[in-house]
């Protein structure tokens, strides 16, 4: 197996680069979750050297000068909860058990091949029973639950449950992250979902970091295909995927040289596998027109910031545990959704969602002793301005806004920052080529999941040449570093190629 990479490191989105002198910036992914546990212990990435290590909760702070926290302490949690709403604090069980109930329902199917509903191949209606088998252990409540579930609103969602701002603003962070959404748009309740699916040492819905960065993970798996007898070429971006009589002959490189095999495997996303790294007349002309319609809309930003020592927040205690978890700066489902207006506008939020973490609390291998590192993820940001394409005034401009929002909440934090570095969708596109700089390489709405990712008829990972297969995140179970896309693609292959199948898949497990 050949692997090739446009860049001069490996990983894509995936990555762990010295940006500033001895700081390790994890620039474009930030935190673990998703990564299935099935091939982590498959391809033994322990032996790899990954390690991911689960961090404590998090904290969003309030104007008024106060903040709700987030503790895995289920007692403290509760506490906390009460403090600000003693309804609140009853209700988050339920939710918990709720949310919990709709995570169990798609996880069966996350390292899953979706069945074609159209088809009458035997496969296909054995595995549509399936779905249906699984659906009907269901009691008839929960099936209205679920179906209500899948095309909600966060906003509503939460409302269903809570009556506290605060802690509203703190949940709905999760449906909105990525996704050109606001949290009262339909579909971001499982936006919400899919961020809580993963797991951490086989705590459902817990957050970790990689020890030395997100490309840890990548150098582990990149060390699983070494020891398996397969190679990375770096500096060794495609071109063009070559077609002969209606089936893949090889790939030709921006370098001009062409590598010619029967399969190939494409972990780009759909548009920028069909639409650029292909010639139209080699594609179906309704294909080519789905392909154009699939939504992939960039709504993120991403700010890495090396700091001379840990910054203090007024609203914290000294010494406060919350310190190693994540940070928000929004207290409202308004503030959020007229982020969202900003970027409907063709403008950056004045008033950001910001996710912001200092894994270096926990990880001192990414910065110098005494140093610390801050990872930044930034809602909402949009690929074009309605002044037009991005300019370098324009990411400059768009990352003083994230810094001015951290500096209200923390008094020293801009004099502790020794380098800076802002990417907004320009950047992620030009650089890692997410399309649009959207992070999931598509929209995770109801119409763009299961069988219908990335397209109905396409979404058993193949594509209309033969010998031409995806898997990147436009395929199910859609995006975040989880690896599932490329497992299920994997056996897919196997099973073409006739050979044996040692890729795990708990489809219709009883």
């Amino acid at each position: 197996m050949l692997v090739l990479e446009k860049n001069a490191y490996i990983g894509g989105a995936t990555v762990s680069r010295e940006l500033h002198e001895d700081w390790k910036y994890s620039n474009c992914s930030y935190v673990c979750s998703l990564l299935r546990p099935e091939i982590y212990r498959t391809l033994n990435l322990a032996k790899h050297g990954l390690q991911v290590t689960p961090y404590g909760g998090g904290v969003t702070y309030m104007e008024n000068g106060d903040y709700f926290a987030s503790y895995r302490d289920k007692e403290l949690s509760y506490r906390e909860y009460a403090r600000h709403s003693q309804h609140d604090a009853d209700a988050y069980l339920r939710f918990k058990t709720e949310t919990a109930r709709q995570c169990r329902f798609i996880r069966d199917f996350m390292l899953a091949t979706p069945p074609d509903p159209t088809s009458f191949k035997p496969r296909d209606l054995q595995d549509m029973m399936k779905i249906g088998k699984t659906f009907m252990r269901l009691d008839e409540e929960v099936m209205y639950d679920t179906f209500r579930f899948w095309s909600m609103s966060v906003a509503d969602y939460l409302n269903e449950f809570f009556e506290s701002d605060i802690v509203k603003a703190n949940l709905a962070g999760s449906g909105i992250i990525g996704t050109a959404l606001g949290p009262y748009s339909p579909g971001t309740a499982y936006v919400m979902l899919h961020h809580y699916m993963g797991d951490v040492d086989g705590n459902v819905g817990t957050w970790g970091l990689a020890r030395g960065g997100m490309g840890a993970v990548s150098q582990a798996l990149n060390g699983a295909l070494l020891e398996r007898g397969g190679e990375v070429r770096v500096n060794s971006g495609v071109e063009q995927i070559l077609v002969q009589n209606n089936k893949v002959a090889g790939v030709a490189l921006t370098s001009g040289e062409e590598i010619h095999c029967p399969v190939v495997v494409s972990g780009l996303d759909v548009k920028r596998t069909f639409l650029n790294c292909m010639d139209a007349n080699d594609l179906p002309p309704a294909f080519v027109k789905s392909v154009g319609d699939f939504r992939i809309r960039g709504s993120s930003g991403k700010v890495n910031i090396a700091l001379d020592g840990l910054p203090t927040f007024s609203a914290l205690p000294k010494g406060s545990p919350l310190y190693g978890g994540d940070m928000h700066f929004v207290d409202s489902l308004e503030r959020l959704e007229r982020g969202f207006d900003d970027w409907k506008s063709g403008q950056w939020s004045q008033d950001p969602y910001l996710d912001m973490i200092m894994p270096t609390t926990c990880d001192p291998t990414m910065a110098p002793p005494g140093k610390h590192y801050m990872s930044v993820f930034v809602q909402y940001c949009p690929p074009t301005l309605a002044s037009g394409d991005w300019t370098d005034e324009n990411r400059d401009a768009f990352g003083k806004c994230v810094i001015d929002q951290i500096s209200r909440f923390s008094p020293d934090f801009k004099d502790l920052i020794l380098h800076m570095e802002v990417r907004t969708p320009r950047e992620l596109e030009n650089e890692v080529g997410l399309t649009s700089g959207n992070i999931f390489h598509g929209e995770l709405t109801l119409d763009q999941l299961l069988f219908n990712r990335p397209l109905p008829g396409y979404a058993q990972y193949r594509g209309p040449v033969k010998g031409l297969y995806m898997c990147g995140s436009s395929t199910h179970p859609g995006g975040g570093v989880m690896a599932a896309p490329g497992a299920n693609a994997a056996r897919e292959i196997l099973r073409d190629l006739k050979r044996p199948n040692t890729v795990p898949e708990n489809f219709g497990d009883d």
